[in-house]
This record gives C-alpha cells, structure tokens and sequence, in this order.
C-alpha cells in the first residue's frame, strides 16, 4: 500500500529534523604539544539567535573540567605551606566535618580532590544561596555513603569541591574567585573566570550559549551583557556580595563546573601540565606536584569504587583510575573498564566534562609531550562511544572532527 504523498513528506521532515538534532550546535577542538598549538578546528554557532559562528577564542562553561583547574591552585598552597593534604579539613572549615557511620575518621583534602571522601550528591552540591551555608547540605543523612569509610571507596561527588573551595577561603581569607585568579588564571594570562567574575567585556561578548540537544538555551545566554547577578542570589533575592563570609559558602562560584574558558586557553593548562608546571617562563607547579596531581590516588580493583557518574547510570566504566582532580584513561582491562577514550591504549590524563548539553575534555599524553582541548554544545550526555564509555561526539573530539 503506498503512503499519502503529505505523510511521505512529513516522515522525511522529522527524519531530517532528527539527524539535524543529534548533530552539535558547536564544536571547538585545539591539539598542541609543549611549545604551542599544532591544530586547531572550530565549527557550528556560538550563539543561534545572533548567528555568531563559533571561535577557538570563545568562552563556554567547561564543566568538571573546572575542577582540576581548582586542584593547580589547591597544590600552589600546599607548596606555599598554607594548606596540607592530609590534615583534618574539619579544622580548616571550622565545622566538623564527618561521616557519621564513622566519626572517627578524618577527611583530608587528598579525599575531597580524588573523590574518596565518602561523601556523595544525594543531598545537592550547588543551589547554596548567597548567606547561606553549605552545612545544610552536609548535616543532610542523604550527603554520606554510610557503608564505605572515608578514604576506602571512590564515588565522583560534585560536593567535594565546594568544600575545596571552602578550605581554600577559610585558610586564605580570599574569596575562590579572585583567589582562582590570583593563583592560576592571571599568571597563565588566560581571560578565563568563574561564573563570569573577572572575565573580560570581550569575553562578555563571545560567551558561547550552552544549548542541549533539542537546541534550547541551557546557561550563558547573555547576549552581550554581563550577569547581574555572578552567584546563586540571596533567598531574599538580593545579591550583595558584602554578604560573603570566607569558607561559609564555597559553591558560590562553581568550583565544581563553572569556569568559563576558550579551548585556546584550555590548551594552555594542559601545556602547563605537560612542561611540569611552567608555561612560557612562568612556573606555577613543581614537577613534584604535577605528578601528585596526575596520580592515580585510586585505581579500580573490581569492588573499591563506582566507576560511572551515578546520576548518568548509562555512562558507566570510564571512572577506573583518578588522580587529584584528573582522570587516568586507559587503565582498566576493557570488560568492566571502558575507559580508553582514545581507543589507542596510551595512559592520558585530564577531565572530562558535561552539564547543560556541553561535553568537554582535557587530555595529555605526557609520555608523547601532547594533549588536546574540546567541547560541543547541542549534545546529549551518552554513552554511544564505538570503543569506550563515552559518547561519539567525545571520541571525536578526542581523534579530529
């Protein structure tokens, strides 16, 4: 029986439709090495409503990979003697700090950045009001993985660096923004910022929208203006930042996921990483501290840990070794552990990163000297990689558009 002419058409106008979606708004790719860029590829829509074609220049919200940037500045104050990764962060935070299955046993900073510290998401990790305290969310039941000590058992948990960001205000009286400047971002020269606090009015204006796969506007549709407000508001609505009380609140400014940075200065991180700690004469690093940041601190034995992100069940396995806020890749055994990215069997390290339809990463070969920067915006997070956990559109921008 032969279709109506009409509902041939309409079939194909949603088939299009559909192979239009599941391609990327955006994608921005820089391969380099360490002396510079060796490629870079850029494609799509920064922004749809104002057809602004994507650049290597333009900021977007990079995701988790915010938090290994956390952890350069973290061990520049473990270097200076400010900070210990293995004190009582309790003591830092001037509240305790304890699972209470076992209120004996202190978390650490080295817990907090390599996702040991029995704490989990279940209780939130990031709508924490200006005024407001953290300790809400972590006197929560539902914030503890009761049937693991601290320190035995790896589960990714946004909260913990909320609670970095925390130690790191309480034992420098800075706040995490300008502290993440001081100590990272101005020294690499990078107009990069947390939730847009001290990013540039150029910068402003390349924001990269983040849409997810249905092409609605998820975060930083600014459409040139800066934010009014740069952190979660005041209950009451208000945003004075004369509010800010040092290491009450850490999620303010997202250390977990809001930096927003170019793949151009994403690549220059991973230079940094890849020559030791220095960058273009500047040395923010020891070698000592990039090999403690590169780990692992945890490797995957069969029991020891979850190895996916447990709000992304489809997603699983390509958790199986981590470091100090950084991924290892290529460590498990291919069953259970699909975690070779670049289907290569070559050890990288970095982060990876998604949240409202962008996925990103970070990667360096240090052995080979190399490393590539990517994200892609109008994606969804999946897991439909042909050789590991992660989706195409990762595998892709880990190999070349």
């Amino acid at each position: 029986m032969r279709m109506p002419t009409p509902l041939i058409a309409l079939i194909l106008a949603l088939s299009c439709g559909l192979a239009q979606a599941a391609e990327p708004v955006a994608r921005v790719r820089v391969a380099f090495d360490r002396h510079g860029e060796t490629a870079t590829q850029a494609e799509g829509l920064a922004d749809i409503t104002a057809n602004r074609a994507i650049g290597i220049d333009d900021p977007a919200r990079i995701a988790s990979i915010s938090k290994l940037v956390t952890a350069i500045a973290v061990l520049r104050l473990v270097e200076a003697g400010t900070l210990s990764l293995d004190e009582d962060v309790g003591q830092r935070l001037g509240m305790p700090l304890r699972n209470p299955a076992f209120p004996d046993t202190p978390i650490t900073l080295r817990m907090l950045l390599s996702h040991t510290s029995s704490l989990t998401d279940g209780a939130g990790y990031w709508d924490v009001p200006l005024g407001t305290g953290i300790e809400a969310l972590t006197a929560d039941p539902k914030a503890w993985d009761t049937g693991h000590a601290p320190g035995s058992y790896f589960r990714y948990t946004n909260l913990n660096f909320p609670l970095v960001a925390q130690v790191m205000e309480r034992a420098t009286g800075e706040r995490f923004d300008r502290l993440m400047r001081r100590l990272v971002l101005f020294p690499l020269k990078l107009d990069a910022c947390f939730n847009w606090s001290g990013c540039s009015d150029a910068a402003i204006r390349r924001a990269v929208v983040l849409y997810d796969a249905e092409r609605t506007p998820r975060k930083d549709d600014l459409r040139g203006q800066r934010p009014a407000c740069l952190v979660i508001a005041a209950r009451d609505g208000s945003c004075d930042l004369a509010r800010w009380t040092p290491g009450r609140n850490g999620a303010l400014y997202s250390p977990q996921g809001g930096l927003r940075i170019s793949v151009r200065d994403l690549a220059r991180i991973g230079r940094l990483l890849l020559n030791d700690g220095t960058l273009d004469g500047v040395r923010l690093l020891s070698p000592g501290s990039v090999r403690l940041l590169a780990g692992p601190a945890w490797t995957f034995d069969g029991g020891n840990g979850a190895i996916g992100e447990e709000d992304e069940p489809a997603r699983g396995g390509f958790f199986c070794a981590y470091g100090l806020a950084t991924q290892v890749l290529a460590s498990g055994d291919g069953s259970r552990c699909r975690d070779d990215l670049f289907g290569d069997g070559r050890r990288r390290i970095g982060h990876s990163g998604n949240a409202y339809g962008l996925l990103s990463g970070l990667w360096l070969d240090r052995a080979a000297g190399t490393g590539v920067a990517y994200f892609a915006t109008g994606v969804p997070n999946d897991s439909t990689g042909a050789h590991s956990a992660f989706s195409r559109v990762e595998e892709q921008g880990a190999a070349g558009w």
